[in-house]
């Protein structure tokens, strides 16, 4: 099979910079649905520009790339063993070329490979099957939504629902508090897979399996085909919205299944995939490994941008919201100044930081003045031109609230004035907030092209023995806008949609299937 490494190679580029069309849909849909002129509308618009930019550029539509994870059928006698050496090699080349972040670390030292391959890395399934064709399918699930799957052992107690039996309305129930648990961290709306029984392992598993079935088809058991329309009409009346920004699109789409379990256990285990629902599949001829034809409808087959317009103008045409433009460094006087709501435009030097730095930061000084600075949680993709200078190929925020322990402390140590993520952050770093004088500015998770196209240049880089996604990158920003939503008076817009969401979540507390 001389062309299976180039195919494999064309599926990961596919996958990673094309959304498919049927997931293009799911967004369209919810544009449509979602209430004119709100953060949530202008939300869906931005992550539909970004869509678009990412196929022209054909680049990462969302910087964290995830843990590519294969599912592979092919016929008796097909060498597995020279098509997974061929599987790593492509996925190495395509993170030489900036397709791929570099994901893959060391669990122990935290090392990264800078390769994405390593001792499970990537995640390769084989089955045999008899036909004759070889089917190849591969999902890019990032670490944010990775981070908010869930796993239920029956029957259960939760939060706002009460009893959760051994029953399909016992799995409703715990379907539904796996959306509210959820919030904006997994970058809302989404979509979820659900597996009912099996083990622990193999729970999750079918979890992730049905995250391979297409948006649109209907599950064959009429009890999961009910259910499932069942949570996508409800999980939307949670209020959650797009970014956990509120709203009346929380999820885009469902899939259930069910394998038989132990008499003693009872499991439903749900997996959380973002909007940047990255999954393609092709079918490959057995001789040559060359692509036949692809199993979900292209990217560029649907228009992701028609209709953009009219939902941006409504949104910045909000009477309610100020902009605010701010250039680094920032004044404790000028952060007192902002509210929940505004959208703050930064211009000017912004500092990248994540798990390792603020690990780092917190027993040493930093390499740069941090004073009056903004600290973006970002893991980019970066890539050298011809002339030896660092691009920015992706740099959308990632999730905050890994950070929680750290960063009310940082702030007050350094001076640090704003903080960039996605999700929200806790009431320790509500309270440092109203304390310090500082802000968190929620950026749109996902949105890597968006943002990229806002970092104008890079100034230096330290500590890139933490790898390239920990290492700390000193980026001229210009444009580069977000919205307030905790500010320096004690407000959080993130514990205002949980609490209003929890109150919601109660009303499914009654039976529904019995």
């Amino acid at each position: 099979m001389q062309q299976f490494q180039q195919s494999v190679y064309d599926l990961i580029v596919e996958t990673s910079t094309h959304l498919p069309g049927d997931v293009r849909k799911a967004i369209i849909r919810a544009r449509e649905m979602e209430d004119r002129g709100t953060r949530s509308a202008l939300s869906l618009s931005t992550i539909s520009d970004n869509i678009h930019m990412a196929e022209c550029n054909v680049s990462p539509i969302c910087q964290d790339t995830g843990m590519p994870t294969f599912i592979i059928r092919c016929p008796v006698g097909a060498n597995q063993i020279v098509m997974k050496r061929q599987i790593l090699e492509a996925i190495a080349q395509a993170t030489r070329d900036g397709k791929l972040r570099e994901n893959s670390v060391d669990s122990l030292t935290g090392t990264n490979t800078g390769t994405n391959v390593g001792p499970g890395t990537p995640v390769v399934h084989f089955e045999q099957w008899e036909r004759e064709d070889i089917d190849v399918r591969l999902i890019l699930k990032g670490g944010g939504c990775e981070n908010k799957n869930i796993q239920y052992s029956l029957p259960a107690e939760l939060e706002g629902l009460g009893k959760a039996g051994r029953d399909l309305d016992g799995i409703r129930k715990c379907i539904m508090h796996a959306v509210y648990q959820a919030q904006g961290q997994g970058c809302s709306a989404g979509f979820i897979g659900v597996g009912i029984g099996g083990d622990r392992t193999t729970g999750y598993e079918l979890a992730k399996e049905q995250l391979f079935r297409p948006v649109d088809d209907i599950n064959p058991n009429p009890d999961l085909a009910k259910l499932e329309e069942y949570i996508v009409e409800n999980a939307n009346k949670l209020g959650i919205g797009t970014m956990g920004f509120g709203g009346q699109v929380t999820l885009l789409g469902c899939k259930i299944g069910a394998i038989n379990r132990l008499p003693a256990s009872f499991f439903v285990s749900v997996a959380y995939n973002c909007w940047a629902f990255r999954r393609q599949g092709v079918v490959l001829d057995s001789q040559s490994g060359a692509i036949k034809e692809w199993i979900y409808p292209r990217g560029s087959e649907v228009d992701i941008t028609g209709g953009n317009e009219g939902t941006q103008e409504a949104a910045a045409g909000q009477s309610q919201t100020r902009e605010i433009v701010l250039t680094t460094p920032i004044t404790e006087e000028q952060i007192r100044e902002l509210r929940v709501g505004d959208v703050v435009v930064i211009n000017g030097t912004i500092h990248t930081g994540r798990d390792a730095l603020h690990k780092y930061l917190m027993d040493h000084d930093s390499p740069v003045d941090l004073n009056g600075a903004v600290l973006y949680h970002c893991g980019p993709v970066m890539m050298k031109d011809e002339n030896g200078e660092w691009q920015v190929k992706a740099a959308g925020p990632t999730t905050s609230i890994r950070e929680e322990p750290y960063q009310g402390d940082i702030m007050k140590k350094f001076g640090i004035r704003a903080v960039i993520g996605k999700g929200g952050m806790g009431a320790k770093t509500l309270a440092a907030l109203q304390e310090h004088g500082g802000v968190y500015l929620n950026a749109i998770g996902g949105a890597a092209q968006y943002y990229a196209r806002c970092l104008k240049k890079v100034e230096g880089v330290d500590f890139m023995e933490f790898g390239m996604p920990e290492a700390m990158w000193h980026l001229q920003a210009e444009g580069f806008a977000a919205i307030v939503t905790m500010d320096s008076h004690g407000n959080s817009l993130h514990a205002d949609v949980e609490l209003d969401s929890r109150q919601k979540l109660e009303q499914f507390k009654e039976p529904v299937f019995k």
